[in-house]
């Protein structure tokens, strides 16, 4: 990262104030950072804009989430939250691209060879439908001690092998770091972990500067902040210091800190409200910390017990709500941020996009795959002017065709004249098409692979039909036909590629249905994955000293035999805040 920190301290002096204003909707419209939430059971609360300018989807933008079945992806939940941003006026932030749970099923197993190539396909995918992120947590839960990681790194996966290994200094975090910088070389790049105001500060300090000697471009922590509920309020000052003082960039200047999932689990109205008073004003004030995300608002949909984090409770505000809407009243000029994460945004001047022969191509007719659209700048009408992604920037073809407006695209001089070649996972084409009349055609299109692929088609984003790829040969052209209904008028035919790598020539649309089997229709999967759970600690004499969080009884006594936050020797006990389950802990020091 650049020396942001200490521009912005120099910004803020000349100025007199705060780096950034964000506009935008919130109740902290115009404040200094963002205060946001995430989603509610997967969706996006009609009221999100009256309180929030900042979302991260809770769950919808996870591997597992996103590519179930290895090559097809999902996009629509992740698409809702960044849509809301784009259309409001909100921070979208990317959550996550690498953890060691809610990674797909299908990568259990596979081996280290094969795991890297599917992590590699999935940063590119997620590059090729996102190449504008702005913040991104790149890796989530990867704090090491008492011999485990936070999250299942390792456990039935080769992630970390896949990434380089991991000889003490978290490399593998590193190896994701960089990747990311080469697929998003302007996004904000958070690593994101639990616990680390109290039970494991230490550890998660020793991380993020481990990453920094290496060079990873690490530009922000991210502290989930699950642990403050029972942080008494000079704890938690001391604590945040401490984290302030000691995580540095590579210049070694202070490093930029984001709040990312802040919570305070309680049925106890009056707790939530002081520990809300305590801790919200120091995030807030603090120069070093850049955005503020609450982990949920509506009670009873949030992940603690009985959702009790929630702010919101049968519609009516409870005590922690109300100070938060009357603090941002009287204290939002307060709020400080000098990190120099955030530059005002000036959107670019939009140039349209244009169709490749000047008009629309005609539907029925042949659409040859190399005419697709020029690409443009910018949105227009809110539609994006980009019409095309390549995620391997090398041009592998051997056809001058394009090489003035899209020379990446890998275009051969091969069967009736070029075709697109070298399809990788996640490259897509648009095209402007005429539609003569709505109805049934049957798509034929011309492809060849040595092995097997697919590709999708859409119009105006909703698909209209899937293609299987299989063959012997990149020489071999076949047909493979597919009935399809389009609507009348102009639109935006898109090709999407789902599993690589084919070679296709054209697609041609004729009036009327085909005489293919009916398609079978897959059965959804559901899959569990492990949660992070909040245990309590107590002291020989009974006394709650602490709430922590994690995935099972026994990572949570692992924790505790080792947290530095505990002084003196003897027997706690951990007790479940999930199912009550309790279990007592020798703690020698």
């Amino acid at each position: 990262m650049k020396s942001n920190f200490i521009k912005g301290i120099l910004y803020a002096a000349l100025m007199g104030g705060a780096v950034n204003s964000f506009a935008g909707p919130g109740m902290v419209d115009g404040g200094a950072k963002f205060l946001g939430n995430i989603t509610t059971r997967g969706q996006v609360q009609s009221d999100f804009g009256t309180y929030w300018n900042q979302i991260t989807a809770e769950n919808e933008c996870k591997w597992a989430s996103i590519e179930g079945t290895r090559g097809r992806y999902n996009w629509s939940g992740c698409g809702a939250c960044y849509n809301w941003a784009k259309k409001n006026g909100g921070k979208f932030k990317f959550h996550a691209l690498v953890w060691g749970s809610q990674y797909p099923n299908w990568l259990n197993g596979l081996s280290t060879d094969e795991t890297k190539k599917a992590i590699t396909a999935w940063f590119d995918a997620v590059a090729a439908h996102y190449p504008d992120l702005e913040m991104i947590d790149v890796v989530n839960e990867a704090i090491k001690s008492g011999g485990s990681y936070h999250s299942g790194y390792g456990r039935n996966n080769n992630i970390i092998p896949a990434l380089g290994g991991d000889n003490g200094n978290y490399e593998f975090v590193a190896t994701a770091f960089k990747m990311a910088r080469e697929r998003w070389p302007k996004a904000i790049l958070i690593y994101n972990d639990y616990n680390t105001f109290r039970w494991q500060i230490n550890e998660g300090i020793d991380l993020v500067n481990k990453l920094v000697k290496q060079g990873a471009p690490v530009d922000a922590y991210g502290q989930q902040a699950h642990d403050l509920t029972d942080m008494n309020a000079n704890d938690f000052k001391s604590a945040l210091n401490k984290i302030q003082n000691s995580v540095k960039n590579a210049k070694g200047e202070p490093m930029p800190l984001f709040i990312t999932e802040y919570d305070i689990g309680t049925d106890n109205d009056n707790q939530q409200k002081q520990r809300y008073s305590e801790q919200i004003p120091a995030f807030w004030e603090s120069p070093q910390v850049a955005g503020i995300t609450l982990w949920g608002y509506i009670y009873g949909a949030t992940w603690t017990t009985n959702g009790n984090s929630g702010l919101i409770k049968n519609g009516s505000d409870r005590p922690a709500m109300t100070w938060l809407k009357q603090y941002f009243k009287e204290h939002l000029k307060d709020g400080k941020d000098n990190t120099g994460l955030f530059a005002p945004y000036v959107p670019p001047e939009p140039v349209p996009r244009k169709p490749f022969k000047g008009s629309a191509l005609a539907i029925p007719g042949k659409i040859e795959v190399e005419d697709f659209d020029i690409t443009g700048v910018g949105e227009t009408d809110g539609v994006s002017n980009v019409t095309y992604s390549d995620g391997d920037p090398e041009n592998h073809g051997d056809s001058d065709y394009r090489k003035s407006d899209a020379a990446d695209v890998d275009i051969y001089k091969k069967a009736t004249g070029n075709i697109v070649g070298y399809n990788t996972t996640g490259d897509w084409l648009e095209y402007s098409v005429d539609i003569a009349d709505a109805g049934d055609y049957t798509a034929t299109a011309s492809v060849a692979a040595n092995g097997s692929g697919s590709f999708k088609l859409s119009i105006d984003g909703k698909s209209v039909g899937e293609f299987d790829v299989t063959g012997t040969s990149y020489d071999d052209f076949i047909d493979v036909k597919k009935k399809v209904t389009l609507p009348a008028g102009k639109h935006t035919l898109r090709l999407d590629v789902t599993a690589q790598y084919f070679d296709i020539d054209y697609i041609n649309f004729t009036k009327g249905d085909s005489d293919e089997p009916p398609i079978a229709i897959q059965t959804q999967i559901r899959y569990e994955y492990p949660e992070v759970s909040d245990y309590y600690v107590f002291d020989v004499n009974g006394v709650r000293i602490g709430r922590m969080s994690a995935y099972t009884m026994d990572e949570a006594v692992t924790t505790l035999k080792n947290t530095s936050a505990i002084k003196v020797q003897g027997v706690y006990m951990l007790r479940s805040v999930k199912n009550g389950e309790v279990k007592s802990v020798r703690v020698a020091r």
